[in-house]
């Protein structure tokens, strides 16, 4: 896509699944990517596969639940790789569990993460993308509208984040800058074998049927589309899409084939 041809993109959470991807089709895109994450080896072996392939990449270990972290590898994005013209706020997890089984600090874990860490995204990378009059992703989720039992920490941080792309998308427009919104459903990805701290559980095995799950290539070519065209949402899977089709039209219909199939989240322990 020639609109990504030279762009810097900034992708948070790119160590695995729709993160790493991203990272691969921008790059085959022509963009230039910072791959930010937590595991700092797994960032440089995909950085090493990126320019192996004549891209060009910079890895650079980020919490994004940590303070400083994510203002520091901005500079070093701008000083490595040139101005920011998107930034992806794709980092998170999902804490699952009955209400009665959880506590405040689940919660509290859960939005530091997934919400806090896509607002200091958004501050850390908001002057970049008004000098460039560029993009903000944000990966929010089908359960931004869909709220199953067991999974109230995860679906409150996604309908928290789906609401702050659309007040975004108006407040940043007169300054240039687009808000895309990503609503996946069921994507290859380690995020269901992730407990509720945060720490990955390769023995845990997935949940989701592997014939509901949407390749994360496929998925990442779909986002990739809807930001080089500045989309307002993108949802991705069909599974997906009638999701939030019933969830906008028919709730009463949803609920009802959300009971009666006892749908639920459990963590990988």
């Amino acid at each position: 896509m020639e609109k990504l041809a030279g762009k810097v993109v900034l992708i948070t959470g790119a160590s695995s699944g729709i993160g790493a991807s991203l990272a691969l089709e921008f790059a085959r895109q022509g963009a230039t990517v910072a791959l930010l994450a937590r595991r700092a080896e797994r960032l440089r072996a995909l950085a090493g596969e990126i320019r192996g392939a004549g891209g060009h990449a910079l890895a650079i270990p980020c919490d994004v639940t940590r303070e400083g972290d994510l203002e520091r590898a901005v500079a070093l994005t701008v000083s490595g790789l040139g101005p920011i013209d998107v930034a992806v706020a794709n980092a998170g997890f999902g804490v699952v569990g009955p209400l009665a089984k959880l506590r405040l600090d689940d919660y509290r874990r859960q939005f530091e993460t997934n919400v806090f860490g896509v607002l200091r995204t958004a501050y850390a990378t908001l002057d970049e993308l008004r000098r460039s009059r560029g993009t903000l992703v944000i990966l929010g989720s089908v359960s931004g509208y869909l709220a199953v039992p067991s999974a109230s920490p995860y679906a409150m941080s996604k309908f928290a984040v789906r609401a702050l792309a659309e007040s975004l998308r108006n407040e940043l427009a007169p300054q240039g800058v687009s808000v895309v919104l990503i609503t996946p459903g069921f994507v290859e990805s380690e995020i269901r074998r992730v407990d509720n701290r945060g720490r990955f559980r390769p023995e845990f095995p997935d949940t989701v049927p592997r014939w509901l799950q949407m390749p994360t290539e496929r998925a990442a070519r779909q986002i990739v589309r809807a930001v080089a065209r500045r989309r307002r949402e993108r949802i991705i899977t069909a599974h997906g899409k009638l999701a939030v089709f019933l969830a906008r039209h028919t709730p009463r219909l949803l609920a009802f084939l959300v009971r009666r199939n006892r749908l639920s989240r459990r963590e990988p322990t």
